[in-house]
């Protein structure tokens, strides 16, 4: 295997890495368990949590995954892994989350309760990776900052990261650390798929120009690049239960990837997959793995036999044609994400 850095740091990390979102509603500690073991006996070293998840966040089960995940970890060699977390974002964001009464942001008080939240839950001293959620529209990205780097100073946390940011953003963010010398986003963890390329616009190129590194989540769309509601419209999973919540954020989140577009796109990259004998998992996994600006691809699992077609991308290069078969398809059918 070939482990790749995060951004300028002595973070090296696994190809693929395991997202734990699920662990604690769709996946049960005991699954979670099998999951983790699985994933780490298969050469993966790098694991994402966050202090809302499990998904859907809900104010009774928020820290749930992550008290999951230091269970886990407990009777591990804490170095043999690169450990994420992330403090949730503003409340004044795309949603408010489910914790501290609804009043997040991304100030000193909040990110150093939720660092000390997230280290007491995981077991463990420090954070190797501490990530942004989301971005703060209201409180200046410098205090932000400020606060991130007194946890490095601490040693609490390694390195930092963003999520779900934008380039404006994440440009003005490595501005100001170069301006005040503070500990400086090393990461960005943003939706990156088959599905979903926005990414390759003016994000990829500020990734490459100032290494960072992008640690892509929900390469599977969904799971809607699985197949599995081409060959069942019911079929379980997350959007589906979103699309039947009756709640609107999460039908809107969910419809901007299952929809009729998508599914006619995913039915071509099944033909494609297929084609080059391998899972449709496998295709989408590993095509959102083979940029220069990511490090780690972030799957996930709501059961143990799920892995499997994930785990097989880890050393998959797609070759030039799978590649310009997949860009066709893109071209073609101008589904809404982009």
């Amino acid at each position: 295997m070939q482990y790749r850095y995060i951004g300028q740091t002595g973070l090296r990390v696994s190809p693929i890495g395991l997202g734990t979102m699920t662990f604690g509603t769709q996946a049960d500690k005991k699954e979670a368990f099998k999951i983790m073991d699985k994933a780490y006996e298969s050469g993966i070293n790098f694991f994402d949590t966050a202090e809302i998840y499990p998904v859907p966040p809900s104010a009774k089960l928020a820290g749930k995954t992550e008290e999951i995940v230091g269970e886990w970890m407990a009777d591990k060699p804490r170095d043999a892994f690169i450990l994420a977390s992330k403090v949730a974002g503003a409340a004044n964001g795309w949603f408010v989350p489910p914790i501290r009464h609804g009043l997040t942001a991304i100030d000193r008080f909040h990110i150093e309760r939720a660092v000390e939240g997230s280290l007491k839950r995981l077991k463990t001293d420090y954070l190797d990776l501490y990530q942004m959620h989301w971005p703060d529209t209201l409180v200046p990205i410098e205090e932000s900052l400020e606060a991130f780097d007194r946890l490095v100073t601490s040693g609490k946390v390694r390195y930092i990261g963003t999520s779900n940011d934008t380039a404006y953003g994440t440009t003005k963010a490595l501005m100001k650390s170069e301006k005040h010398q503070l500990a400086r986003f090393e990461s960005i963890q943003n939706n990156f798929s088959l599905l979903n390329r926005r990414f390759l616009d003016e994000l990829s190129v500020v990734c490459q120009k100032e290494k960072i590194s992008l640690l892509p989540y929900s390469p599977l769309g969904g799971g809607v690049l699985s197949g599995k509601y081409n060959q069942n419209p019911e079929s379980e999973g997350r959007f589906a239960s979103y699309m039947r919540s009756g709640k609107k954020r999460q039908r809107d989140m969910a419809s901007r990837f299952l929809n009729d577009k998508t599914l006619a796109s995913t039915q071509q990259y099944l033909s494609i997959a297929h084609e080059a004998g391998m899972h449709p998992v496998t295709l989408a996994t590993a095509w959102s793995k083979q940029f220069d600006f990511v490090a780690s691809t972030i799957i996930g699992a709501t059961k143990l036999e799920q892995l499997e077609p994930s785990l097989a991308a880890m050393d998959v290069v797609l070759a030039d044609e799978v590649l310009r078969a997949c860009d066709r398809v893109h071209e073609n059918i101008l589904y809404p994400m982009g």
